[in-house]
C-alpha cells in the first residue's frame, strides 16, 4: 500500500511540489492545503493523469477481473464460475417463436433472458437487455444468433458445459450415424417438464386456425429420405439464389422445424410452427394464413412446388430431392364428346372430325385425387343411414387406363382416362371427400379400406 500512495504523491508535477514545500504550515490553510483567503485554480496538470495499475502481488489479481475499457474480456476469470447459473429457469424457454426484440421488435442482435424468456435487443450501457437486467436483476442471457451466453449488466461472456442443453433446443444438430438410426431404434425420450415422447411423433400447436397447415406438414415429416435431407443442413446451406428471393427462407424454416420436430432432448413434448407458418403467409403472398382455415390439398400442392423450386429445381430438367421423392408419372387420354342435345346423325358425323378424336398427353404428378362414390341418400330399413364402405383398390381402378370417366365444363364435355407410367418411392393419395353445391359444401362419409401390411 505504501508504494502505491507514494506513487500517488510523486505523480504531481516538480512545481507545485517545490513551492508548496516551501511553505510552512502555519501558511497553509486547514486540510486542503490552500492559503487562507485565497482561491487556487487547479490547473489540468493537477489532475492526477489515469495509469494503468500494475498488480502489486499475485494475491491482488485473483481479486479483481481485468475489463477493459467497459467490455468484457473474453479472459475474464468470472466466465466459468459465474455466480447466477442456477436463476436460469428452463421451463419458461421457448425457440420456437420469431427472434424479434420483445420492446424495439427489431430482429438484429437479440438476446434471451434466460430467467423469464423474453427476447431482448443489444448488449450495451442503453440496450433493452441490459436495462432489463438491471430492472429485473435477471443476469443471463443467449445471444440467439452466435450461441453465446452473457452476464449482464456486469457483461462477461459465460462458458459452462451445462448450458449445453439449452443451446441444443435452439439449435439442434444431427450426425449422420445419428439419422441413419432414427428408424432402427425408437426411443422414448423424457422432456424437461417430464412428459415423454417419441422423436418424430410430436404435436404442433394450432396457433389459431392452422390446423390444415399442421396435417401436412407432420406427414411430410414422417418421409424418411425427405427428413433426413432436411435434418442436414449441409444438404441446402450452399444452394444459390438470385438476390432478393424470399422463397429460400421456406427451405430455411422447413429444416428448423424438422429438427425439432425429431429433436430427442426437448425441454417440452410439443413444437410451435410459428416461424415456418410465417414464412408460408409470407411467400404465399398471404394466400395460405395462420388466422384463416384453408384447404389442405391445396396447401400441399403449392408447398411441395414451393419447395422444389426453392431447392433450385425446374419443370423438366433440374430435379431436387422433393421430385425424387414423390414425383411420378401418367398418360392422360382425353376425347372430347358432342353435345347431348344434338340429334344423332349430327353426333356421328362431329365424331368423325379430328377434333372429337381421342388425344394422349404425358404428365407427372406429385400425388393423386381419388374420387369416393357416392353416399347413399336414403335411410335403410332400421331407420338408421349407412356409412358404406369401400376397399382402396376400388377407388384406384381410374388410374387402371382402362376407367373412363366425364368431365364437364363450362362449354365442353370430356371422356377422360389415366394410365400410370412411373411410380414415385412415396405415393401421396389425397381422398376427395367435400363437394360443393349451389347452397352448401357437403361431406361424404365413405369409409376407405385399405391394407396397412
Amino acid at each position: 500500500m505504501s508504494g502505491r500512495v507514494k506513487r500517488e504523491r510523486d505523480s504531481r508535477p516538480p512545481s507545485v511540489r517545490s513551492s508548496l514545500s516551501s511553505r510552512g504550515p502555519q501558511e497553509l490553510g486547514g486540510e486542503g492545503g490552500a492559503p487562507r483567503g485565497l482561491r487556487v485554480k487547479r490547473e489540468p496538470a493537477d489532475e492526477e493523469p489515469r495509469v494503468k495499475q500494475e498488480p502489486l502481488d499475485e494475491e491482488d489479481d485473483d481479486d479483481e477481473p481485468t475489463v477493459k475499457y467497459g467490455r468484457f474480456d473474453p479472459e475474464d476469470r468470472r466466465s466459468r464460475h459465474c455466480p447466477y447459473l442456477d436463476t436460469i429457469n428452463k421451463s419458461v424457454l421457448d425457440f420456437d417463436f420469431e427472434k424479434l426484440c420483445s420492446i424495439s421488435l427489431s430482429h438484429i442482435n437479440v438476446y434471451a433472458c434466460l430467467v423469464c424468456g423474453k427476447y431482448f435487443q443489444g448488449r450495451g450501457l442503453k440496450s433493452h437487455a441490459y436495462i432489463h437486467s438491471v430492472q429485473f436483476s435477471h443476469h443471463v442471457f443467449l445471444n440467439l444468433h452466435t450461441l453465446k451466453f452473457y452476464c449482464l449488466p456486469d457483461n462477461y461472456e459465460i462458458i459452462d458445459s451445462s448450458l449445453e442443453d439449452i443451446t441444443y433446443v435452439l439449435k439442434p444438430t444431427f450426425t449422420k450415424q445419428h439419422i441413419s438410426n432414427l428408424d432402427k431404434q425408437a426411443k422414448l425420450s423424457r422432456a424437461y417438464d417430464g412428459t415423454t415422447y417419441l422423436p418424430g411423433i410430436v404435436g404442433l400447436n394450432n396457433i389459431k386456425a392452422n390446423d390444415y397447415a399442421n396435417a401436412i406438414l407432420q406427414a411430410l415429416s414422417n418421409v424418411p429420405p425427405l427428413r433426413n435431407y432436411f435434418l442436414e443442413e449441409e444438404n441446402y446451406k450452399n444452394i444459390k439464389r438470385p438476390p432478393g428471393d424470399i422463397m429460400f427462407l421456406l427451405v430455411q424454416r422447413f429444416g428448423e422445424l424438422m429438427r425439432k420436430l425429431w429433436n430427442p432432448r426437448n425441454f417440452k413434448a410439443h413444437v410451435s410452427p410459428h416461424e415456418m407458418l410465417q414464412a408460408v403467409v409470407l411467400c404465399s403472398k398471404k394466400n395460405f394464413q395462420i388466422t384463416k382455415q384453408g384447404d389442405g390439398v391445396d396447401f400441399l400442392s403449392w408447398f411441395l412446388n414451393a419447395l422444389h423450386s426453392a431447392l433450385g429445381g425446374t419443370k423438366k430438367k433440374k430435379k431436387t430431392i422433393v421430385t425424387d421423392v414423390f414425383q411420378g408419372s401418367m398418360r392422360i387420354f382425353t376425347k372430347k364428346l358432342p353435345h347431348p342435345d344434338l340429334p344423332a346423325e349430327e353426333k356421328e358425323q362431329l365424331l368423325q372430325n379430328d377434333e372429337y378424336q381421342e388425344k394422349m398427353v404425358e404428365s407427372t404428378f406429385m400425388y393423386l385425387t381419388l374420387d369416393l362414390p357416392t353416399a347413399p341418400l336414403y335411410k335403410d330399413e332400421k331407420e338408421q343411414l349407412i356409412i358404406p364402405q369401400v376397399p382402396l383398390f376400388n377407388i384406384l381402378a381410374k388410374f387402371n387406363g382402362i376407367t373412363e370417366k366425364e368431365y364437364k365444363t363450362y362449354k365442353e364435355n370430356f371422356l377422360k382416362r389415366f394410365q400410370l407410367t412411373k411410380l414415385p418411392p412415396y405415393l401421396i393419395f389425397c381422398i376427395k371427400r367435400f363437394t360443393k353445391n349451389n347452397f352448401f359444401v357437403e361431406k361424404n362419409p365413405t369409409i376407405v379400406n385399405f391394407p396397412i401390411t
